[in-house]
């Protein structure tokens, strides 16, 4: 009956120790794997790209300028953006909803643009709010992209806070990048969407996410005009001490893992024999006071 005592308790011990390991990693996992998987999203995406005559790109681009025009005259383009069709498909050469891709080289963002804002596209990656003209770049146009902040599951634009005046980042269509400049950052309702509204003669393009963080309350705009194209991005900030060298967080948690189960055998390892000398003990003193008896 002790045996199996022990057994239950051991196997509970265990069970805890593998769900709070599973409980710590998952963040850091979940946020490596989506991270790889966008990144071949970007990857068969710019295959896909290759792969175009230079007459299919063209013709690509004439739809989603036709597209851009059509919306801007809209009365009310953020409310009436259904009544023009086919939004889904255009610029979507993988049929996958991806229409390119934006790169934040400060905060470390590279994530594939997807058609809408729908909540299976913000849990993933970065989404085109409908009723925002196509980022393809021409003057009178102002494409919005929206992503969360703070999911476990994927960082996305949990840094764009950081962002400030004159912060650089790029947005990748077939094998056109347009490069756009931060010229203002603000915070709004999420009724107020005025601060979304083209500007005649301006190029802009606003990344948008919920805030406060965890709240979700207001709205943080990160607005920014197109800039010089030839102009490279900044680099993003990563500072390494001399004597260490960047290494992938997901290569540590084999090791993680290792320690701890090692850490397990080696409880139950020094339990067993504790149980053992225990044991012994208490059989020698049974027979001492068996012998005194006698």
């Amino acid at each position: 009956m002790n045996k199996r005592k022990t057994f239950l308790f051991y196997l509970f011990f265990g069970s805890i120790l593998i769900i709070g390991i599973c409980i710590i990693l998952y963040p850091s996992f979940s946020s490596w794997w989506n991270a790889r998987v966008q990144s071949q999203a970007i990857s068969n995406y710019d295959k896909a790209v290759s792969d175009l005559g230079s007459e299919e790109k063209k013709k690509l681009f004439e739809r989603a300028e036709r597209y851009n025009r059509e919306l801007a005259e809209l009365p009310a383009p953020f409310s009436d953006y259904n009544t023009i069709e086919g939004y889904e498909r255009i610029l979507d050469i993988t049929g996958t909803g991806i229409m390119g891709y934006i790169t934040i080289p400060k905060i470390n963002v590279y994530l594939p643009i997807y058609h809408g804002t729908s909540p299976e596209v913000l849990n993933i990656a970065v989404g085109h709010l409908q009723g925002s003209t196509l980022p393809i770049g021409g003057k009178s146009r102002h494409s919005v992209i929206s992503a969360h902040r703070g999911l476990p599951s994927s960082r996305l634009f949990t840094d764009i806070d950081q962002l400030v005046e004159d912060d650089v980042f790029t947005i990748t269509i077939l094998d056109e990048i347009y490069t756009y400049s931060v010229d203002s950052i603000q915070v709004v309702l999420p009724t107020e969407l005025d601060s979304l509204n083209i500007i005649p003669d301006e190029d802009n393009v606003t990344l948008m996410t919920c805030t406060p963080y965890g709240i979700n309350t207001h709205r943080l705009l990160v607005k920014a005009h197109r800039t010089d194209t030839s102009a490279p991005p900044q680099e993003a900030e990563v500072r390494v001490p001399a004597d260490a060298i960047p290494i992938d967080e997901m290569n540590c948690i084999p090791y993680i893992i290792a320690a701890a189960v090692l850490l397990l055998i080696l409880y139950w390892v020094i339990q067993g024999r504790m149980s053992r000398h225990l044991g012994l003990a208490e059989k020698f003193e049974r027979e001492n006071d068996f012998f005194k008896k006698s």
